[in-house]
């Protein structure tokens, strides 16, 4: 049992980063399409991202690969969990021609 609970935390620090991770970049993106100058916000936000990002793993990894293969499974996780958050409201449904549900 005490083997599994730095795995745990592991994986729950990739939560973590990965919801840093792809949080800021939807909010980049939010914000740079109302800025001046959009390319960069974009390169300052993937900088300090993959800065934050690359650190966390090297911290939490260690010397240890299995952290590192479970942190990075949670950085995964955190992908469909911050898509799932601030995906946009979906229109009428009946409004969309059926056609349009797939390439002709």
């Amino acid at each position: 049992m005490t083997d599994m609970l730095p795995l745990l935390w592991a994986c729950v620090a990739g939560i973590a980063l990965g919801t840093m991770f792809y949080g800021g970049l939807w909010w980049t993106i939010r914000e740079s399409m109302a800025s001046v100058h959009p390319a960069l916000w974009v390169f300052i936000s993937l900088l300090v991202r993959m800065g934050i990002a690359l650190a966390g793993f090297y911290f939490v990894a260690g010397t240890h690969w299995e952290r590192l293969v479970m942190c990075l499974l949670g950085f995964l996780a955190a992908r469909g969990g911050v898509t799932w958050v601030t995906r946009l409201p979906k229109e009428n449904a009946a409004d969309s021609a059926p056609e349009a549900r797939h390439a002709p």
